[in-house]
């Protein structure tokens, strides 16, 4: 397979693994709301961050969508990763220029992408998917690094965004008016992503059975292709016969038809009115049928696609994403502040069209390059109507991640006026979310685990280095049993678990901190700071034991 290489490539390779595991540290007068809700704000360094969030969300994450910078010469975005390479050592904390003026800066760039990259992927389901946007300045570096990482039968493919609507101002043949939106899954064979329609917001009607819209009750065959699909139909309240169009027969045989008709599935024109002129077909809401794929060019509005598409052709809106342009982010943010706080925001319907398109309720979203905090907006805006989905954002500036991001979330959440203006109060959906900055590393310079690090904060990361799991969110953090996975169950003795309070004992194995240990039938793995017991003793009682801090050092 072709692969793409770069000033600084080996460097960065295995970087994700030289990461220290920090702490989160959570800042309680900037938490919002319920905090049980499962929402999480995390400011700090995207790369630190990341690797902190592992123990608690590893293979968790359903989609991922992230925002990186495009790589312009124009965003004044600086390269901050201490890579142990004289080569890029020299990069440290300096902007990277643009492209007259900085012959390194696609290096620069997939150096800071790589490694992120990597961890990414570790947080993604089987089934999950990750969304990248991007322009032409990287998007074919891009893609060769995705396919590195995530393997090229894994594209997904690239959606093409319609950005903006005016003519650019630059002096170039061609005005760009787009961008791409790449996207990879963990296993793409396992991926489903779902036309719009799986919104509920896609279903504008209700009755006694529920949401439901109107779809076409014909398809684009003619008579002769498809004769036993020609027939009439009889409305069986007003006994109006409705003929078959030559061009466009019906969409179900006649005793499915009939089937149809008598569950009162069929809309009227005789009955409802209006500008319908053929019978239509009642389509109920239901999020756990799988729906159309998406297409993978972008409409900017369904009232532009309705616009192109006309009434004899096949439906349009369950398969189309649709959303708004950039200045549309613009004017969401104008609503809640009454200044400009951030530029070029990512519309909020682009955000719901992807999340739409790829999760459903209970599942977490993670943003990694989060800035105003869209992708969050996003998930709030859906949870009013569409059941609780949760997200997990990261944000690195202190100034944007407080004040725009979290404020933001915090508006949203609780309900707000728009500007500065006199319009009627917008309702708050609920919710809220935990704020958090990055700790100390777990560990200190010497490799020891340091003084202030709690026994929840290690069993997290022992849970996560021995299983590759997160410890389940029920796990005990009262008691050295973290947890069972694949029958084997995980002990930690720290900090006196078992209330011994002398300096050692409780955190050694012992033949009698073994038999006070919870017991477990299969095969026992347990980390302490020594072991008293003979390796025979350890077979004989099925017990691996692991020494901390050097089996978890690294992982």
């Amino acid at each position: 397979m072709p692969t793409l290489d770069w000033i600084g490539k080996q460097a960065v390779v295995k970087h994700h693994e030289e990461v220290p595991f920090h702490l989160l540290q959570e800042v309680p007068d900037l938490c919002v709301g319920d905090p049980g809700s499962g929402n999480l704000l995390v400011q700090g360094d995207n790369l630190l961050a990341l690797k902190a969030l592992l123990p608690y969300y590893a293979g968790q994450v359903k989609c991922i969508y992230i925002d990186p910078p495009y790589n312009t010469g124009n965003e004044n975005w600086v390269y901050n990763d201490a890579v142990n390479s004289p080569e890029i050592a020299a990069w440290l904390g300096r902007v990277v220029g643009g492209e007259s003026e900085d012959l390194s800066r696609h290096d620069k760039w997939l150096c800071m992408m790589y490694p992120r990259l990597v961890l990414l992927r570790e947080f993604l389901r089987e089934d999950g998917v990750i969304f990248v946007s991007i322009d032409d300045n990287e998007a074919a570096r891009l893609r060769l690094v995705m396919d590195e990482i995530y393997g090229p039968s894994n594209c997904i493919g690239s959606f093409v965004w319609k950005r903006r609507s005016s003519s650019g101002m630059r002096a170039t043949p061609l005005s760009v008016d787009h961008e791409y939106i790449l996207a990879f899954g963990r296993d793409s064979s396992k991926t489903v992503l779902y036309g719009l329609s799986m919104g509920i917001e896609s279903y504008p009607y209700q009755d006694e059975r529920g949401r439901y819209r109107s779809t076409d009750l014909t398809v684009g065959m003619t008579r002769v292709e498809r004769p036993n699909q020609f027939y009439p139909i009889t409305n069986p309240r007003t006994g109006v016969v409705y003929e078959a169009n030559p061009n466009r027969v019906w969409r179900f045989y006649p005793e499915t038809m009939s089937e149809i008709i008598a569950a009162d599935l069929v809309m009227w024109p005789d009955e409802v009115g209006g500008n319908m002129t053929r019978p239509r077909y009642r389509t109920y809401y239901d999020p756990n049928k799988e729906k159309p794929k998406p297409v993978s060019s972008w409409i900017e509005t369904k009232s532009t696609a309705a616009a192109l598409i006309s009434e004899d052709e096949e439906e349009f809106d369950i398969n189309i994403l649709t959303s708004g342009l950039n200045q549309e982010g613009a004017r969401e943010l104008g609503l809640l502040f009454e200044e400009r706080v951030f530029a070029y925001p990512k519309p909020v319907s682009l955000l719901k069209s992807l999340i739409i398109a790829s999760t459903r309720p209970g599942d977490f979203i993670l943003d990694s390059f989060a800035g105003s905090g869209t992708t969050a907006h996003a998930v709030l805006a859906l949870n009013a109507s569409d059941g609780e989905r949760h997200f997990i954002l990261v944000e690195m500036e202190p100034e944007i991640a407080r004040s725009v991001a979290a404020e933001r979330l915090a508006r949203v959440i609780r309900g707000y006026v728009r500007g500065n203006r006199n319009d009627s109060p917008v309702d708050g959906p609920g919710g809220g979310f935990r704020y958090c900055t990055l700790g100390e590393p777990l560990f200190d310079a010497a490799g020891e685990i340091r003084p202030e690090v709690s026994f929840a904060d290690l069993a997290r990361h022992v849970f996560f280095v021995e299983t590759g799991e997160p410890l389940p969110r029920d796990g005990a953090c009262a008691s050295p049993l973290l947890g069972v996975a694949r029958d084997t169950a995980v002990y930690l003795l720290y900090n006196g678990i078992l209330r011994d309070t002398t300096p050692e004992a409780g955190n050694v194995l012992t033949p009698g901190v073994l038999a006070a240990l919870p017991t477990h039938a299969g095969p026992k793995v347990v980390y302490g700071t020594g072991c008293l017991l003979s390796e025979a003793r350890l077979r004989e009682e099925g017990v691996t034991f692991k020494q901390i801090p050097y089996a978890i050092a690294t992982r």
